[in-house]
């Protein structure tokens, strides 16, 4: 019976917001320029760290590798919503619903262990500014980025496989755009009291405790901070905290209405807009937030930019004056 139940549902249907129907191709349009503003971005950011020199330190090497999950984040769900969307099919194959979901809950994961790490390291760097170089030291940044990564997969591929395991033998309609963890649960026919326990314990202690490392950092930094006697200390010290902190309080407010509010309390089109806000505009604001806020992100950019301005200027010349001296007798 479980397996004939399994197997009953071959595919589901992104319902989206069936409020808001008729602007269903309005939205995938406003998405999919989203989408291209939080790559572009994001881009922006990676090749700025890494053709500046000056940005080649852990604070910066965590960044790009926020602007990285932020473009994967983000090019796991769009696209397919943009398909669906100027399709009219809002439909999504069985395994490919697994995918996303694999890959939803690995990126949504690495990005709260990242603004975690980041946290730290901004501990470090205003608590401990003479041991910076020796406590964030680079071989350490790497070790910590692939034992996330390794941590992010294992977590989606447990329940990715539990959901695997549950029974979908009613309605195969999703009030989401995406293919997310509660809007599956609340479709299965089966037990999900074990899918629960293990999201809120095992999904807990990778959303809070991040949290809760985040804010104890900060407890120390803000501590630290009001010691500094001068002015100008006080505000850069801040200053690089500040980028960080409208980050943490956009992605974790958004995430914990979603995943830790009561089951009886989820409506499923605020649900849907919430994780719109955490899945789309929060990686699109990001590259904006540490940029415009960070002079240091800012002068690189600035010279990047001027670089390629001043390469396409001078190219053309320097052909011309070749080919006019070769033609000289």
């Amino acid at each position: 019976m479980e397996k004939r139940n399994l197997t009953a549902i071959r595919e589901f249907v992104l319902l989206g917001l069936p409020d808001l129907a008729e602007q269903q191709h309005l939205l995938s349009v406003l998405f999919l320029c989203m989408y291209f503003v939080t790559v572009l971005g994001n881009m922006l950011i990676i090749l700025t760290v890494c053709s500046d020199s000056r940005l080649h330190c852990p604070m910066y090497f965590f960044l790009s590798n926020l602007a990285f999950v932020d473009i994967c984040f983000t090019s796991t769900t769009i696209p397919q919503m943009v398909v669906n969307t100027l399709t009219d099919t809002q439909t999504i194959p069985f395994a490919g619903c697994l995918t996303q979901l694999f890959f939803f809950i690995s990126f949504v994961n690495m990005e709260s262990l990242l603004l975690c790490v980041m946290a730290y390291d901004r501990y470090a760097a205003i608590c401990h500014p003479l041991h910076y170089a020796t406590i964030m030291n680079t071989r350490l940044c790497v070790q910590l980025v692939a034992g996330l990564w390794l941590v992010t997969y294992l977590h989606a591929l447990l329940h990715t496989v539990l959901i695997l395991h549950l029974s979908f033998c009613a309605s195969n309609i999703i009030h989401h755009f995406f293919c997310d963890l509660n809007p599956l649960l609340q479709l299965s026919c089966s037990d999900i009291s074990f899918n629960v326990i293990v999201m809120f314990i095992v999904g807990g202690l990778l959303a809070l405790t991040p949290l809760i490392c985040i804010l104890i950092s900060y407890g120390f930094i803000f501590s630290t901070i009001l010691k500094i006697t001068s002015t100008q200390g006080r505000q850069r010290a801040l200053s690089t905290c500040g980028c960080h902190l409208t980050v943490v309080v956009l992605f974790y407010g958004t995430a914990i209405a979603v995943y830790f509010s009561p089951s009886s309390s989820h409506i499923p089109e605020s649900d849907a807009l919430s994780a719109i806000m955490y899945s789309v505009v929060t990686p699109m604001l990001n590259p904006f937030i540490y940029s415009l806020r960070n002079r240091n992100m800012t002068r690189a950019l600035q010279k990047m930019f001027c670089k390629r301005i001043s390469e396409v200027i001078t190219t053309p010349m320097t052909e011309y004056k070749k080919k006019h001296i070769s033609r000289q007798p």
